[in-house]
C-alpha cells in the first residue's frame, strides 16, 4: 500500500470565513498538489481521498470537529483544529497563528520526533438492534456522547438501564447521556455531570432532568457495556455528538461501548493546557465567584 501523502482541509459550510481561510491556507502554503478540500458534511462521500490522507486541518468550532472526526477516525487520520467557533475546546490554533504554525504541524519530522504531541481520545460505539436481529440496524461512532431521549417534543422517555447485563434502574427523564471524558465538558456538563480530564479513558452515564431513577451520574470503566431499552408505550431516539441519527423501533434497544476507533489530535500545547482552556472557554473564573452581601465579589 502506498504511503499516505495528502492533506485534508475541512471547513464549516455554514461559515463563509471558514472556507475562505481553507482556500487561503492552500494558496499561502502552496499545497495545491498535495491537498484536497471538503466541507465537514461532505466528508463521508470522499472515501478515496480519506484513504490517502495523512493529516486533516479542520477549520471551525467543536461541532465541525465532531462531525469530521466521525469520518476521519476509521482512517486513523490525526487532526489539527483551527478555532472559528464559539467554544473551541478541541482546536489547537487560533486563525492568527495558522500561517506561522501550520507548516510546523505539517512537517512529519516534528510528529515523528515528538516535537508535536499526539493526543489520543477515546470514542464510543452505539448499536441499534433487536433481540431477533443478527446484526445491528445502525452502528454509530461518537467522540463526545451518545444520547437516548424522546422523539416527541416536551415528553419524557422511560428507559431501562443495564450495565454489563445487570439492571441498574429505570429512568424517567428527558434523556440519558453516555459520555466520554472528552464529552464531559459538553451536554453531560449541562446535565450536572463532572468535568473530567479529556485523555482519561472512561464512560459517564448521566441522566437529563430525571423524574425517577438515579439522579446522579455513574462513572464506568472504559470496557463497560451500557444497554438502554425504552419501556412499553415510549418511543426513543438516538443522537451522537449532537446529530440526530435515528428513531428506535418499538422492539429495538441501544448498546453503547468503547469504539474500536480513537480520535487523534496533534498538539503543541502540553496536557495541562486543558485547565487553562477551562478557565478561558467556560468562564470558570467567573463561575467560581459569588456575591457578598455588600455586593462585592469573593471566590468560593
Amino acid at each position: 500500500m502506498p504511503d499516505k501523502n495528502m492533506i485534508s482541509i475541512i471547513y464549516n459550510a455554514r461559515l463563509i470565513s471558514s472556507k475562505e481561510l481553507a482556500l487561503e491556507i492552500i494558496d499561502k502554503l502552496n499545497i495545491h498538489s498535495t491537498s484536497w478540500i471538503s466541507s465537514a458534511g461532505d466528508l463521508m462521500s470522499n472515501t478515496a481521498n480519506l484513504s490517502n490522507t495523512r493529516i486533516a486541518i479542520i477549520i471551525g468550532g467543536d461541532g465541525t470537529i465532531l462531525r469530521s472526526i466521525r469520518a476521519l477516525s476509521p482512517y486513523d487520520i490525526p487532526v489539527v483544529g483551527v478555532k472559528m467557533g464559539k467554544v473551541g475546546f478541541m482546536a489547537e490554533l487560533d486563525p492568527s497563528e495558522v500561517f506561522e504554525k501550520l507548516p510546523y504541524f505539517l512537517d512529519q519530522k516534528n510528529v515523528s520526533n515528538a516535537n508535536i504531541r499526539t493526543e489520543l481520545r477515546m470514542m464510543l460505539e452505539a448499536n441499534i438492534t433487536s433481540d431477533d436481529a443478527k446484526m445491528p440496524r445502525i452502528t454509530i461512532h461518537a467522540l463526545n456522547d451518545v444520547t437516548v431521549g424522546t422523539s416527541q417534543t416536551a415528553r419524557l422517555v422511560e428507559l431501562e438501564a443495564y450495565i454489563n447485563e445487570t439492571h441498574i434502574t429505570n429512568y424517567r427523564a428527558d434523556a440519558i447521556i453516555a459520555s466520554t471524558a472528552t464529552g464531559s465538558t459538553g451536554y453531560a456538563l449541562s446535565a450536572g455531570g463532572p468535568i473530567i480530564f479529556p485523555e482519561a479513558e472512561l464512560m459517564i452515564l448521566q441522566p437529563v432532568a430525571p423524574h425517577t431513577g438515579l439522579r446522579d451520574g455513574i462513572i464506568l470503566s472504559p470496557d463497560s457495556t451500557i444497554r438502554l431499552n425504552a419501556t412499553k408505550g415510549y418511543q426513543a431516539s438516538i443522537s451522537a455528538d449532537g446529530f440526530i441519527d435515528s428513531v428506535l423501533n418499538p422492539d429495538e434497544y441501544v448498546t453503547i461501548k468503547r469504539s474500536p476507533y480513537t480520535a487523534k489530535f496533534l498538539r503543541e500545547h502540553q496536557p495541562d493546557f486543558f485547565f487553562t482552556a477551562l478557565k478561558l472557554r467556560l468562564g470558570l473564573a467567573y463561575r467560581s465567584q459569588r456575591p457578598l452581601e455588600n455586593g462585592n465579589q469573593q471566590e468560593s
